[in-house]
C-alpha cells in the first residue's frame, strides 16, 4: 500500500508552535514506523509552505525544532518521495474528484485526490493524516464524477491513519517488500500469506513450476512488484466476474485500465503469434496431467521483458485461473 502524507489535514488549526511540534512528532513516528516496514510516507513538493498556524508556514515552524529533528524533517520536505513529482502523479487537473464526508469538497490536486485516483485504478493507496485537524476520521470516502458532475458510481473508501500504532498493526498485515524470487513464490504458495490484505490471490491457481524461468534471471524489485500488481489485478477481476451474470461497474472499471488500449497491462497475442509459437503458449494443465492449455493471452512487465500467461480468457465466473508462466517474453523473434 502507498501511503500520502493528507496536506488538507493541515489547515492552520495550530495557536502555536509548540502544539504544531507535537503534532510532527506523531507524523515522524509514524514515517519512523512506515521505513522499518520498507515503506514511504509521500508528500507533496509545495508542504513545506503549508501555513500550519495562520502566521507562518512548516519551513519556518520547523527552525525551533532541535536540530537532528529539524535536519530529519528538512530533509523529507526536501528531498521526498513526492507523490506529485511528474513521474507518480496518477491523476490529472481535469479528474473532478470530491470528498463526500466534507460536503463534497473538491479535492483534485490533493493527496486525497490522488490516493483515491489511485484506490480506483487498482493500485492500494492510504493516507496519514496530522491530529488534530478536521480529518480524524478512519476512512474518507471520495466521488469520482465525470465532466457533467455525475457520480457514475464511482465511490472509494481511503484509509485514514492517524498513529503509528494503527498504521503499524495494517503493516503488519502485509508482506514485506519483495527482495526475491523466492520471496514471489512464497507469496503464491504460502496459504498464509495469500491471506493478507495486499496479497489475497484466492481465485488463482498456481501451476508449481511456473515461476521457474525466473530461476535464472537477476533479481529486480521493480519487476517482482510490477508481477505482484498483475496478479492482484488479475484475482480482482475474477472475484469481480464471480459476483453476477452481469459486468459490475468494478469490473468494466479494470477491464478499462488494464485490459484496453495501446499501453493495458494484459492482452492476447497477435494471431501471427499464436500460429508461428503455438508450441511455447501451450503449457501442462496445473491439475490434468492428461491435458494442456493454450495460453496466449498474457500480463506484461516491461522492465526485464517478463510475461505472465494465465488460463482461460475471457475468465469465466466460479472457474479456475490457472497461472501457468511467469518469466522472460516467449515470442520473440
Amino acid at each position: 500500500m502507498d501511503l500520502l502524507l493528507n496536506d488538507l489535514s493541515i489547515h492552520e488549526q495550530f495557536h502555536d508552535v509548540s502544539s504544531f511540534h507535537q503534532a510532527l512528532e506523531r507524523l515522524m513516528k509514524m514515517r519512523a514506523v512506515a521505513e522499518q516496514f520498507n515503506r514511504k510516507i509521500h508528500c507533496n513538493c509545495s508542504l513545506r509552505n503549508t501555513k500550519p498556524m495562520s502566521n507562518m508556514v512548516i519551513e519556518k515552524a520547523i527552525g525551533q525544532l532541535p536540530e537532528s529533528k529539524r535536519r530529519l524533517v528538512m530533509l523529507w520536505l526536501t528531498n521526498g518521495p513526492f507523490w506529485d513529482a511528474p513521474e507518480q502523479r496518477k491523476h490529472s487537473e481535469d479528474d473532478l474528484l470530491e470528498c463526500v464526508d466534507q460536503n463534497d469538497q473538491v479535492v483534485t490536486n490533493t493527496a486525497i485526490g490522488e490516493a483515491a485516483f489511485r484506490e480506483l485504478s487498482d493500485l492500494p493507496c492510504g493516507i496519514v493524516s496530522i491530529k488534530p485537524s478536521d480529518w480524524e476520521s478512519s476512512s474518507v470516502k471520495v466521488a469520482y464524477r465525470d465532466g457533467n458532475g455525475q457520480s457514475g458510481n464511482q465511490f472509494i473508501d481511503i484509509k485514514n491513519f492517524l498513529d503509528s500504532n494503527t498504521w503499524e498493526s495494517s503493516l503488519k498485515q502485509e508482506k514485506l517488500p519483495i527482495r526475491s524470487w523466492d520471496d514471489l513464490k512464497e507469496i503464491a504458495f504460502n496459504d498464509d500469506l495469500k491471506e493478507t490484505a495486499l496479497n489475497r490471490f484466492n481465485r488463482l491457481t498456481f501451476a508449481r513450476d511456473c515461476f521457474e524461468p525466473l530461476d535464472k534471471l537477476p533479481f529486480a524489485k521493480c519487476s517482482a512488484e510490477k508481477l505482484v500488481e498483475l496478479l492482484y489485478i488479475l484475482n480482482k477481476l475474477a472475484n469481480e466476474r464471480d459476483k453476477d451474470n452481469a459486468q459490475s461497474v468494478e469490473e468494466k472499471q479494470i477491464e478499462i485500465n488494464h485490459f484496453t488500449g495501446d499501453k493495458a497491462w494484459f492482452s492476447d497475442s497477435s494471431e501471427t503469434e499464436k500460429q508461428r509459437y503455438r508450441e511455447k503458449l501451450t503449457f501442462p494443465h496445473p491439475e490434468d496431467t492428461n491435458h494442456k492449455l493454450f495460453c496466449p493471452y498474457h500480463g506484461k512487465e516491461r522492465h526485464l521483458q517478463l510475461r505472465l500467461h494465465f488460463y482461460p480468457w475471457p475468465i469465466r465466473p466460479g472457474e479456475p485461473v490457472y497461472v501457468v508462466y511467469i518469466g522472460p517474453k516467449l515470442t520473440k523473434r
